[in-house]
């Protein structure tokens, strides 16, 4: 049988945007252990095997195999969800599929998600239970970013956001999905979590 690898706790931990200290906290060991775990001078007890992969997000059988498994079926899950929104009033329309809708006279395509770049960059942590996104981004009547989204298996988290106010939302966790952030002039951007 395997047993958690260094290599996979670390890649986890840094897909995650933890530092040691702060998955420390949440195993409720010292940073010196996950350091110990990750350079493979030690191994995380049994007893903590729980805590550790909740705090990474994985099953307890995929931390021990190294085997992430990612739900890719779009058929049947809220990851089929396509993002609506208006050119001139700025409305926004979410629907599970592709659809055809118009706002103000104009008929909406779908936005395509890219990948977070450099001006685009989500950051999320844990606070309570909950994922705390912020994103350093104008927020100007003319450049801002519209909303925040949380997209999982079967549900979707939707947050509108205003010129001149900050963009920092609070997110129920709810496991692995994709957030996404649409700013007015650059279009959608997403991040795996």
């Amino acid at each position: 049988m395997n047993y958690v690898s260094g290599k996979t706790i670390r890649s986890l931990r840094e897909k995650r945007n933890l530092t040691q200290k702060a998955l420390a906290r949440l195993v409720n060991v010292s940073d010196k252990a996950i350091s110990k775990w990750e350079t493979e001078k030690g191994l995380p007890d049994i007893g903590v095997l729980g805590d550790l992969s909740q705090a990474l997000g994985v099953s307890i059988a995929e931390l021990m195999t190294g085997d992430l498994k990612a739900n890719e079926n779009t058929s049947a899950n809220m990851k089929k969800s396509r993002f609506y929104i208006c050119p001139i009033c700025g409305n926004s329309i979410m629907a599970v599929g592709e659809g055809c809708f118009s706002c103000c006279g104009v008929t909406l395509p779908p936005l395509e998600a890219e990948p977070c770049d450099e001006a685009h960059s989500l950051t999320l942590e844990e606070v309570d239970g909950e994922y705390y996104v912020t994103m350093r981004h104008e927020m100007s009547k003319t450049h801002y970013i519209s909303l925040i989204a949380y997209v999982t298996l079967d549900s979707l988290e939707v947050v509108k956001l205003y010129p001149e106010q900050d963009v920092s939302v609070r997110l129920r966790k709810k496991g692995r999905g994709i957030l996404y952030a649409c700013c007015n002039r650059d279009g959608l951007f997403r991040k795996a979590i």
